[in-house]
């Protein structure tokens, strides 16, 4: 097991993403879609999706948005959607051969490297907009 799943497990969270995504291929071969399940098509669903998981909090106010997890029936919700989105996204990273947890780890240190504690620390400035003093 690598560090970051043990990370996860010491938070209670868990989360197996080779089972997953041979579930999903499972689920996908069974119901004959692999045809349908191009790169194209499989990004614009993600898209999809997680735009009707942003519909779920358009309108809101920010502290309505938190109280969300207070609300049992609107919780399911967002809990569907998202669940939606990541089913979306392990499958076209399947299709095109990319390793999330590598993708994942190489995005951290990158951006590790793009906002260093010191300078980015309780700000919202992008990288590329911070000035270079």
């Amino acid at each position: 097991m690598d560090s970051n799943a043990e990370a996860w497990r010491q938070h209670g969270e868990s989360f197996d993403l080779p089972g997953t995504r041979q579930r999903l291929r499972r689920f996908v071969a069974d119901r004959e879609w692999e045809r349908f399940h191009t790169p194209k098509n499989l990004a614009m669903a993600l898209a999809a999706e997680a735009g009707e998981l942003l519909e779920l909090f358009q309108w809101l106010s920010d502290e309505e948005s938190r109280s969300v997890v207070d609300l049992p029936e609107d919780l399911a919700l967002v809990r569907e959607e998202l669940a939606d989105v990541l089913l979306y996204l392990i499958r076209l990273a399947d299709v095109l051969g990319v390793d999330l947890q590598e993708a994942v780890d190489l995005k951290l240190e990158k951006n590790a490297r793009n906002y260093p504690i010191g300078e980015a620390k309780g700000s919202a400035t992008k990288y590329s907009r911070r000035s270079t003093h």
